[in-house]
């Protein structure tokens, strides 16, 4: 039986911050790294060369699911790893993943355990964490799918999904700026998506589902055993769902004024 083959695929843009510590972590174990770019103005070409990656670039940005679909029509190898330029693998996870790859499971996906830096602290509550990514998986078996936000890997009923153990280290956020335009990317993007299926929106709705938002992290799901940290990712959680509702219900009301 020939050693089976294993990608790392990651889709990018402007990520001179994050890709070189990235790469790091995944450098001499994997047999290839498939980059999709969107357009980076920084270093980031740079960097990806440096570890020898397959740098491929796409600045007519489809949304996330179709870009990853598109980043995976470039993997050669028998298995592929998603990861995201802020994340980082960890020893353990390391050796799980090149367990998992040997074992050649032509049926099966396998998700990890990400555990998120925000702000300062690791968030282990707040619904944040074991927050389980679909991530590996035999690449003739599956792919994204078309979402142009909150991307999901496509599954059915005769694939199985196995855990490994290990922590995925995510750095979510650099700063509050950094959250605040993030975060209005998600919301454009989910808006956008809803719209294009007819869906509508209400104000009404958006404040209900932000007080829901805040309660299931900060009192459901143990926030404030987060600190200060918990509470502000609660709240700005909150704010950025009712934005995205917002969003939704002002595209239904920018029909201009007829004379």
């Amino acid at each position: 039986m020939t050693k089976p083959t294993l990608a790392v695929a990651l889709i990018v843009k402007n990520e001179s911050k994050h890709l070189k510590a990235c790469l790091e972590t995944v450098q001499g174990w994997v047999d290839e790294i498939v980059i999709m770019d969107s357009g980076s103005t920084d270093d980031t070409a740079e960097i990806a060369a440096e570890f020898g990656a397959k740098f491929h670039v796409n600045a007519d940005w489809p949304g996330f699911g179709p870009q990853r679909q598109l980043a995976q029509s470039h993997v050669e190898s028998d298995f592929v790893f998603w990861l995201d330029a802020d994340e980082r693998v960890t020893p353990e996870l390391k050796q799980r993943i090149l367990d998992a790859v040997q074992q050649q499971k032509a049926d099966t996906i396998f998700q990890f355990e990400r555990l998120s830096w925000v702000f300062g602290r690791f968030i282990k509550h707040c619904g944040w964490y074991p927050d389980r990514v679909l991530r590996l998986y035999p690449t003739k078996l599956t792919q994204y799918d078309d979402s142009l936000v909150h991307e999901k890997v496509e599954t059915t009923k005769s694939m199985k999904v196995e855990t490994l153990k290990g922590d995925l280290i995510h750095y979510t956020y650099d700063d509050m700026n950094h959250y605040l335009v993030k975060s209005a990317g998600y919301a454009k993007a989910w808006a956008e998506q809803r719209e294009k299926r007819g869906k509508t929106s209400s104000i009404s709705q958006g404040i209900i589902h932000a007080l829901a938002c805040f309660v299931k992290m900060y009192i459901v799901k143990a926030g404030f055993l987060d600190g200060k940290q918990g509470f502000l990712l609660s709240l700005l959680s909150a704010h950025s769902t009712f934005v995205k509702y917002a969003d939704l219900w002002v595209r239904q009301t920018q029909d201009k004024p007829t004379k």
